[in-house]
């Protein structure tokens, strides 16, 4: 495993300071930006065979190459992030999907296109990238929400998109969708850049090259037949041998991991409880929000002639839709004081009920608009507690220095369910469809199944966040550090020893380090988690500290003229050790 040392270092004046109220909302809008590329193409579906003049079965590639490039993109953009800066790998993802967009902009035709789309599929990486900037700048009480917020922006960005693809999409030149997401990238980009400041946390090691050759060509194998299965046949022998390939290398692949000293993903990491319920989960997740995504604006643009179809135009079944990504992101609040109080394995599970509520009464809802604005509604407020809890539990999970690589291999997690999704539920709807002068029109036997797999989904969900290890007690205190301590301190460091739920720390050794390595201090921190030590003289040290139940920590800081105290909040991994 790689370890780090963590250059944290909160302080009222300093740049975090000045621009942390501006952080949350920009890093949201870069994730929201990346998310409309999902489904920026979703009001064209129909008539991409005859805009790239191709066959429909070619057409698909234009979305199945985004899926896969930010599959691809994920896990690799969070690992460069933890190893060479958040705030930089940010840009590069959003720089490319800029890139990317304009070429798509620029052509129809269908090898170019899809050349776009590929780079616009790498700004996925953006996601995990601004958890991670969130998680090393924020103070401790702001991040549940804004993590929340972040996580959210993926069906926020979907769900927005739809009614804003379709207006452009029908009243303009459908290239007009690439110019607006090249210049939404471009905003974002120079925001990022006004308001964003760069991490100093870093983790050792290099970059695992073969590691993410490995991992790019595995997850290439495996997602190409599960987004093309239904194309080529199930039981075809291409389908079987991407699947048995992607078997063998992932395999390989995790020899490789588990024998580097600084791996592109930590096998180990990945493995304790609370990092793998969650991540199965999370492919849970995916699943059920992409079938109402495909399901609800089918059902609503069908013509009433149907019998079933509720007759909207493309921009109202997107604005009907559209609440979905709302209350999602509205829901962000609402997840933070429920998280405060229960926890994050709490608020997942509520997530998952009301998922399950929204699909159930689904079944029956489907005979009106109003009926499908209530279903999006409900379904919005329980993808949006889900989404806004995984980063919260993967945080909590793994060490500061893998908060990037981590959430990257979540975000890979809720993509693989939305591309299982995608091919279930087209292959569902293509295999009950009438067909009606050739054109092969989707039923309402399609959409409930299609309804019925979602909750299925959501009960594997729901079984395995069970699993999920519980919010863990506040130590008893033991030992309080004194108000008059604290104030006596005429120069060092003071802070809090915080778990990672945030909760305070009490008893926790607080060890104090010279640049040679030798011990120039100690203390344990008080019931409130709050400890201070004093320096001998300016420099840098480094702080380690150390609790019964939590991971150890050592976190470097630099005292360094300011004739005072320096405020230094040590957060303990997540992980259970001897004490």
């Amino acid at each position: 495993m790689t370890h780090t040392t963590t250059d944290r270092t909160t302080g009222d004046t300093g740049e975090t300071g000045r621009t942390g109220g501006a952080i949350v909302p920009v890093l949201a809008f870069a994730g929201i930006v990346v998310a409309v590329m999902q489904t920026l193409l979703v009001p064209v579906i129909k008539d991409l065979p005859q805009l790239l003049s191709t066959s429909p079965s070619n057409a698909t590639w234009v979305l199945t190459s985004t899926l896969l490039s930010g599959a691809v993109a994920t896990p690799i953009m969070g690992r460069l992030g933890d190893l060479y800066g958040k705030r930089r790998m940010l840009i590069a993802s959003l720089s490319v999907m800029v890139v990317g967009a304009l070429v798509s902009a620029l052509t129809s035709d269908l090898l170019t296109m899809i050349a776009g789309r590929t780079l616009q599929g790498f700004a996925m990486g953006a996601i995990p990238l601004g958890i991670g900037l969130m998680r090393d700048m924020l103070p401790r009480e702001k991040l549940p929400s804004a993590m929340a917020l972040m996580s959210s922006s993926i069906g926020v960005g979907g769900g927005l998109a739809l009614p804003l693809a379709a207006l452009i999409a029908q009243h303009s030149d459908w290239h007009a969708l690439f110019y607006g997401a090249a210049g939404l990238g471009a905003l974002a980009i120079a925001l990022t850049l006004l308001v964003v400041p760069e991490s100093d946390m870093r983790a050792e090691g290099t970059f695992d090259v073969l590691g993410a050759i490995g991992l790019s060509v595995g997850l290439v194998l495996f997602l190409l037949p599960i987004t093309k299965g239904s194309d080529w046949g199930w039981t075809s022998a291409t389908t079987l041998g991407l699947f048995g390939a992607s078997a063998v290398v992932l395999v390989l692949w995790g020899v490789l991991e588990l024998r580097l000293k600084a791996p592109l993903v930590d096998l180990r990491t990945t493995a304790r409880p609370a990092v793998l319920f969650t991540n199965l989960a999370s492919i849970m997740v995916g699943v059920s929000f992409y079938v109402v995504s495909l399901v609800l604006p089918q059902l609503l643009q069908l013509p009433t002639s149907t019998g079933y179809g509720l007759g909207q135009s493309m921009v109202m079944a997107g604005l009907i839709v559209a609440p979905l990504g709302l209350t999602m992101m509205f829901t962000a609040p609402v997840y933070a004081r429920l998280s405060a109080k229960y926890g994050p394995k709490v608020t997942l599970i509520l997530g998952l009920l009301i998922i399950a509520i929204g699909y159930g009464a689904g079944l029956g809802l489907m005979s009106a608009a109003w009926q499908s604005l209530v279903i999006a509604v409900v379904l919005g407020a329980g993808i949006g507690l889900a989404y806004s809890s995984l980063p919260a539990l993967i945080v909590g999970a793994v060490p500061a220095s893998e908060t990037g690589a981590a959430n990257g291999l979540n975000t890979l997690m809720r993509s693989i369910g939305t591309s299982v999704s995608s091919a279930v539920v087209g292959m569902v709807l293509a295999n009950t469809a009438d067909h009606v002068g050739g054109v092969a029109i989707p039923t309402m036997h399609g959409f409930r199944i299609s309804f019925l797999i979602a909750t299925g989904a959501v009960a594997v969900g729901l079984l395995l966040a069970l699993f999920l290890p519980g919010r863990r007690p506040a130590n008893k205190p033991q030992l309080r550090a004194s108000s008059e301590e604290v104030a006596a301190l005429g120069s060092g460091f003071r802070g809090r020893v915080l778990g990672a739920d945030g909760s305070p720390v009490a008893r926790a050794k607080v060890t104090l380090i010279d640049r040679r390595g030798r011990q120039a201090g100690a203390t344990l921190s008080g019931e409130d988690g709050s400890y201070a030590l004093a320096v001998p003289a300016d420099g840098a040290y480094v702080l380690a500290a150390r609790a019964s139940g939590h991971g150890p920590l050592a976190s470097s800081a630099t005292h360094a003229g300011v004739g005072g105290t320096v405020d230094v909040d040590l957060s303990l991994p997540g992980e259970t050790v001897s004490a």
